[in-house]
């Protein structure tokens, strides 16, 4: 698959759940968890212990079914190992030229953290493939509404304190997709098949809808 393919995989349901846990274990039930509720799109945090045996592991049992990352991911070494492990795309909460660099070496698509408009153009010309606005606590969605009226091309990704009731808002607003973590997978299998369900349909609900005519559709219209 090509690095556009990739990157429309990994954002097709408009939220990517981000696994960081204390314990490799931990972070396989968590992983389990998810895709069982039907969260296609998962980032395996480099913080967690183990984390590229889980991706390489996920990716492997996984195949086509789902679209395994890694998260955390700070500087070539790690996006080297990472892309070595399976990792189908690359996170990271900072702008790191060498990551993306490496990431588009091997094909693999990379979101850099940014918090500013200054750091979206420098990670637009780095050629990031989204952007990760982190932490998305420190903004709200109306920011980022004002932002993408001066920036439309910008594909934000807001991660970082999103919660279920906040994370339409966000796409409302112009994220392309919205990064969850815990605020996702708390509960049991149950509890988070349900929410889930109900969060994917309300995402799609809130997207906004692309103006008809010819040449409408672009690579983040997903």
């Amino acid at each position: 698959m090509y690095r556009w393919e990739i990157t429309r995989a990994a954002l097709a349901q408009r939220v990517f759940a981000v696994v960081r846990s204390e314990t490799y274990d931990e972070a396989s039930a968590t992983a389990d968890t998810l895709l069982s509720a039907g969260i296609t799109s998962l980032e395996i945090s480099l913080t967690t212990p183990f984390a590229l045996e889980a991706v390489t592991t996920l990716s492997r049992e996984l195949g086509d079914d789902a679209v395994i990352g890694a998260g955390t991911v700070l500087d070539a070494v790690s996006a080297r190992m990472a892309v070595d492990a399976g990792a189908r795309f690359l996170v990271s909460p900072s702008l790191d030229a060498e990551v993306i660099r490496t990431g588009h070496r091997y094909g693999v698509p990379v979101f850099p953290g940014v918090a500013t408009p200054t750091e979206m153009v420098r990670a637009l010309e780095l050629g990031a493939d989204a952007l990760k606005l982190f932490p998305a606590s420190a903004h709200r969605p109306d920011w980022l509404r004002d932002v993408r009226a001066a920036l439309p091309q910008a594909p934000v990704l807001p991660t970082g304190g999103v919660t279920v009731d906040s994370a339409p808002e966000w796409i409302a607003a112009g994220a392309v997709a919205v990064g969850m973590g815990s605020a996702l997978s708390e509960g049991d299998r149950e509890t988070v098949a349900k929410r889930a369900t109900d969060l994917l349909a309300r995402l799609a609900d809130a997207a906004p809808q692309p103006p008809a005519g010819p040449g409408t559709s672009g690579l983040y219209d997903i």
